[in-house]
């Protein structure tokens, strides 16, 4: 095999090898659902406290 023939070879195998490691990656890389959930509820404690701090500001009070 020469190095022309093994070039051709790594031009074809290459980005589909680069290919199924980023779909893998992506699959991979999402939470367990007791982390999306404790995030979820971070989030709505921290708008609920936005909300709250509007509120006040609006009635002229300091947040």
């Amino acid at each position: 095999m020469d190095m022309s023939s093994l070039q051709g070879i790594l031009v074809i195998v290459a980005p589909i090898l680069l290919g199924f490691a980023i779909a893998w990656a992506m699959f991979h890389n999402k939470g367990s659902r007791r982390e999306i959930q404790a995030t979820e509820d971070a989030t709505r404690r921290m708008y609920d406290q936005q909300d709250l701090d509007d509120k006040a500001r609006d009635k002229g009070g300091v947040a």
